[in-house]
């Protein structure tokens, strides 16, 4: 019976930050707007849902995104328009535990960078707001690119920009979608559903933890 080849040593660790080091819930920023569940549900899945967010995270700038759903929705013009007006209230913390294990990570000496699917204006408000966020040696932000995960040629750039063997790149992120592409981009990748799961995998990753 022939075994699987073992993975090579993780010589780089990639974080993703949405939903990983930092919370995000855009029904945050509609609880007041939108009171009934049942319509905020709609409004979010219907008129700016995350397919529609998703563009300004591949370049769509806030103008055009605006202008495109109220065309398709006129009677909720100033609805549209708060989603990036209140884009701060959707991120309102940095999950603690998750930042801990990134810091670790760092000061256990492993080689750290962020790979992330975000609009470059909000992403720059999250620098501001979250200084942890600069710790690593560095970040793409797929507006900058105009490429977003799960497509593999993402993680082909980031690679390429930072100088990572794909093979020996752990990537972490919480959509087991994006998690499929950086393993059809040649890493090794796990899907993240909390920070005690994810110590495990590190370590079981022979990932050390300063």
């Amino acid at each position: 019976m022939m075994t699987q080849p073992s993975a090579p040593p993780v010589r780089h660790v990639v974080f993703d930050i949405g939903r990983v080091l930092l919370h995000y819930d855009p029904h945050l920023a509609f609880a007041e707007l939108i009171p009934d569940e049942a319509e905020r549900d709609f409004f979010l899945s219907e008129v700016c849902s995350s397919g529609w967010n998703v563009e300004q995270d591949r370049g769509r700038p806030w103008e055009e995104a605006e202008a495109e759903a109220i065309a398709r929705h006129p009677d909720k013009a100033e609805l549209i328009r708060a989603f990036r007006a209140r884009w701060a209230m959707m991120v309102p913390h940095a999950y603690e535990e998750s930042v801990n294990l990134f810091r670790s990570v760092i000061a256990g000496g492993t080689d750290v960078t962020m790979l992330t699917n975000f609009a470059a204006d909000t992403f720059a408000e999250a620098r501001a707001r979250f200084p942890f966020l600069e710790e690593s040696r560095g970040i793409t932000v797929s507006a900058e690119l105009g490429l977003i995960k799960p497509d593999p040629e993402i993680f082909h750039r980031h690679a390429e920009a930072f100088g990572l063997d794909p093979a020996a790149t752990f990537f972490i992120d919480d959509s087991e979608a994006n998690v499929d592409g950086a393993r059809r981009a040649g890493w090794q990748a796990v899907h993240f559903t909390g920070a005690e799961k994810l110590r495990a995998d590190l370590l079981q990753a022979g990932v050390p933890l300063g």
